[in-house]
């Protein structure tokens, strides 16, 4: 199961270095963030502005076979790249959690259904609290949900 399409891999080296080693062992390496013992599933996408297959590592927030994806960018001001992908495609999405890759239907969340995703991101991923607390923007919540 995969996107068709040009792929590009992402211009960050260790982005692209552990995308590529996540999916060539089947996610038995570079299955966490670096340095980190908190895990990571890769999601591949559409850009949209290119066309093309995008892939990243996303901080792994699964709830009853659901993700959340938080597009946190480390607080930046500016939403990453990826999330506008998401928008503009929500039903060209795989998600790869170790070994299993399926199809995945995004979209963004608000209100209580926001905080529930966003408390189960900070629970998986605590740095999340920081991210926000440095940024003026609210950081939006995504869910996939298998298609």
């Amino acid at each position: 199961m995969e996107l068709s399409g040009e792929y590009i891999p992402s211009s960050n080296e260790w982005v692209r270095d552990q995308v590529a080693a996540y999916e060539a062992s089947n996610g038995q390496e570079a299955n966490v963030l670096p340095g980190t013992e908190w895990t990571v599933v890769v999601v591949t996408m559409r850009g949209t502005s290119s066309g093309a297959v995008r892939k990243i590592g996303l901080m792994r927030v699964e709830h009853d076979g659901d993700y959340g994806l938080i597009a946190s960018k480390g607080g930046a001001p500016e939403h990453p790249s990826w999330y506008f992908n998401l928008l503009a495609h929500p039903d060209e999405v795989l998600i790869q959690d170790g070994a299993v890759k399926k199809a995945y239907v995004v979209e963004e969340v608000f209100g209580s259904e926001r905080d529930e995703w966003w408390h189960r991101g900070v629970a998986a991923y605590p740095p999340y609290e920081e991210y926000q607390a440095n940024t003026d923007r609210i950081i939006p919540v995504l869910v996939a949900r298998p298609r």
